[in-house]
């Protein structure tokens, strides 16, 4: 049996699905299965599939359901002691797996070990950004308030975890891996890779650009976990909408979207006050008047110069 399940959930994605899966047949660990779950794509990912030679990747398709469904069948069909999952847009550097099983092999209280991500550009190029967490151990009480888990294509996940918690829930879709992340926070410990071991693709398509379908699916997040959280934690749901509103007024300035951007900016300290003194509310309120006063083309102008200075930097420090 291989040891590691690499699920694929698959869309009409063949723009960048072969380099995903290259991404993956590139892995220093070598002991796994890679199953693309073909979702109602209308594309040729049928006939690309018939193409690969390589014993350990197969497809499966099934009619349009969503990303949750796709995942579950994953889940479902998996062999591996453990299970990646990968957006077919994403991509993973070579060391990925190699790393995340040699910790859970190690860490059997482990549930979950995740890394950091690079973000990229439409066309796979770094932007310069890397997302560090540093969520570890017990990591329940964090998570609730805000995903430390920060894209589905990084975490490594004990198969044993899907048998205790249950598989994804269909009713959501872009914030599901968070509410599934919050059931296996309850039971298992985290780990963390600090490194920037995955690529995080940023393009119109993406779903999180969607911010009222991103409001919706949160909320339903934070309505069903709190139902269950002790009393004397509900003060933390607060807390949850106002980080919500933080990073959807940050998705509203990427749509050029100001007056949204403001609404959410100004839910985010409605809901959680002490957002007013944190960094990264007093930066989203400089990048608001920057486009204000100097209009939308200005925070493109302002980022691109800043990614432009952190890539010389990183090519510097190499």
């Amino acid at each position: 049996m291989p040891k590691v399940s690499v699920i694929i959930q698959a869309y009409n994605a063949m723009n960048y699905l072969p380099k995903t899966l290259e991404s993956v047949l590139k892995q220093t660990f070598t002991d796994f299965e890679v199953l693309i779950i073909n979702d109602g794509s209308t594309d040729n990912i049928i006939e690309w599939a018939s193409q690969i030679t390589d014993p350990r990747v197969k497809l499966i398709s099934q009619e349009n359901q969503g990303q949750s469904a796709a995942r579950n069948l994953g889940v479902v069909l998996a062999k591996g002691d453990y299970l990646a999952f990968l957006n077919a847009d994403n991509l993973w550097l070579p060391t990925k797996l190699e790393k995340q099983v040699n910790l859970l092999d190690k860490n059997p209280e482990v549930g979950l070990v995740d890394t950091w991500v690079a973000l990229t550009d439409e066309h796979g190029k770094p932007t310069g950004t890397v997302i560090k967490t540093h969520a570890e151990g017990n990591v329940w009480k964090q998570i609730i308030e805000r995903p430390t888990v920060i894209c589905g294509s990084s975490p490594l996940v004990r198969s044993d975890c899907f048998e205790k918690v249950g598989l994804f829930d269909k009713k959501l879709s872009v914030s599901a891996d968070w509410e599934m992340w919050i059931r296996i926070a309850s039971r298992y410990s985290f780990a963390m890779i600090k490194e920037p071991l995955v690529f995080y693709r940023q393009h119109y398509n993406s779903q999180s650009k969607n911010c009222q379908k991103l409001l919706e699916d949160n909320s339903a997040v934070i309505e069903k976990t709190f139902k269950t959280v002790p009393r004397e934690l509900q003060y933390i749901k607060r807390r949850s909408y106002g980080q919500v509103y933080l990073y959807l007024a940050w998705r509203a300035l990427d749509n050029k979207r100001y007056q949204e951007a403001i609404d959410f900016h100004q839910q985010a300290v409605a809901n959680y006050p002490q957002l007013f003194f944190s960094w990264n509310y007093i930066r989203q309120g400089i990048a608001l008047m920057v486009m204000h006063w100097l209009g939308v083309q200005a925070i493109d102008e302002v980022r691109n110069f800043s990614r432009g200075l952190r890539r010389r930097i990183l090519t510097l420090k190499s």
